[in-house]
């Protein structure tokens, strides 16, 4: 009886354990790090299996002392516990298992991402971009590359796939050094914030542009894009299991989910409104004259919906001609992959980031364009 219980006291203060690592938002508890906003630190994880581990043990302690050993124990609870604790273990073993699962996904949502960040978003600048630190740039030409995910390489696992690294491989190391400036998230106007605090000032120019920089000019008329609420359709009490646990969390995200209006809908309507179009081409316009004012070339890359290659063609027409008309040079990588079957456009199937195909192609047209109009 002793034994039983010093068991139970363990396991008590285990558990405690195991609901304050694994549940410590609830209890507005932060681990901070470098970038633990979507990065799942390794150490913490190996941390969460020792106590799992050990909470196991104990639970096999008390199984033991409470059942096998205790001639008193009723006998539909010793089936009873018999049954639970082999499923207990399994349960436990599955979700050590899948903290080593790591998949992309939009947005950086899950948390098979957040061990997908951190196994692959690599190297990390000073300033926090995933790009090397450049140190032989002396007599070489900056190409200073600016803008979001599909800059910065979001589902790529190496950043040599990336279109800036490809470009960067095809002008040579001689001559030229690329600076990716790709930032997940990133919009118009946090793209030209950053590219006036960055430390080195371009030779060249490129701007890459993805529909949703509109997000900032529509929101400041009043027009906001329809967004699901992660976990929406799971009950509440339920809720904070499926997104903490590795393993029901994975699972959860390979389920379809109810979703509002697709963000295609919202984005027609704000490349229609006049006066948001108007404020996302003043915004635009800054890099023109920035690039204008330094005397450097322009170059506008313009990433579409993987799955909707015309539309996006269609309602981010006035963005095309506005760079045109301003003799700024624009790779449309919609139609340079409209033979690429859809399924091989993207990074995976709950990532819709431009896979290394794509990168290639872009980064081997954008070559072409910055040589044959190089200054």
């Amino acid at each position: 009886m002793a034994k039983l219980t010093s068991s139970l006291i363990r396991l008590l203060f285990l558990g405690f354990l195991v609901v304050f690592v694994f549940f410590h938002s609830k209890l507005n508890v932060t681990f901070e790090y470098p970038y633990h906003d979507f990065l799942d630190n390794i150490y913490i994880r190996l941390a969460k299996i020792c106590l799992l581990l050990l909470l196991l043990i104990e639970v096999m302690r008390v199984f033991y002392y409470g059942v096998i050993k205790n001639d008193k124990a009723p006998k539909w609870l010793s089936n009873l516990a018999t049954l639970l604790l082999p499923l207990s273990a399994l349960l436990v073993l599955l979700e050590i298992g899948f903290m080593f699962i790591s998949q992309s996904h939009e947005g950086g949502l899950t948390l098979a991402s957040h061990i997908w960040f951190e196994r692959y978003w690599k190297p990390i600048t000073a300033e926090g971009y995933r790009d090397v630190e450049h140190t032989d740039t002396l007599g070489k030409k900056k190409v200073l590359v600016v803008g979001d995910s599909f800059t910065a390489g979001h589902g790529l696992k190496e950043e040599d796939e990336r279109y800036s690294n490809v470009l960067g491989q095809k002008l040579g190391s001689q001559n030229y050094v690329v600076y990716n400036l790709g930032i997940s998230g990133s919009d118009t106007r946090d793209e030209f914030k950053r590219l006036q605090e960055f430390k080195v000032k371009p030779d060249v120019l490129v701007v890459q542009y993805f529909p949703n920089d509109i997000e900032k000019a529509a929101k400041d008329n009043g027009l906001l894009p329809a967004v699901s609420k992660p976990y929406g359709d799971v009950p509440g009490f339920l809720r904070v299991l499926f997104m903490n646990s590795y393993l029901l969390n994975f699972i959860y995200w390979q389920l379809p989910h109810t979703s509002e209006a697709p963000f295609s809908d919202y984005a027609l309507k704000a490349y229609t409104t006049p006066a948001i179009i108007n404020s996302h081409l003043r915004d635009l316009e800054q890099f023109v004259t920035y690039a204008s004012e330094r005397n450097i070339p322009l170059y506008v890359v313009m990433f579409p919906f993987s799955h909707n290659l015309e539309k996006t063609a269609q309602y981010t027409r006035p963005v095309v001609t506005f760079f045109r008309q301003h003799n700024v040079p624009v790779l449309e990588v919609g139609a340079l992959i409209k033979d690429v079957d859809p399924n091989d456009r993207i990074v995976g199937r709950n990532d819709f980031h431009a896979s290394a195909i794509v990168n290639q192609r872009v980064g081997e047209a954008l070559y072409r364009m910055v040589t044959t109009n190089k200054q």
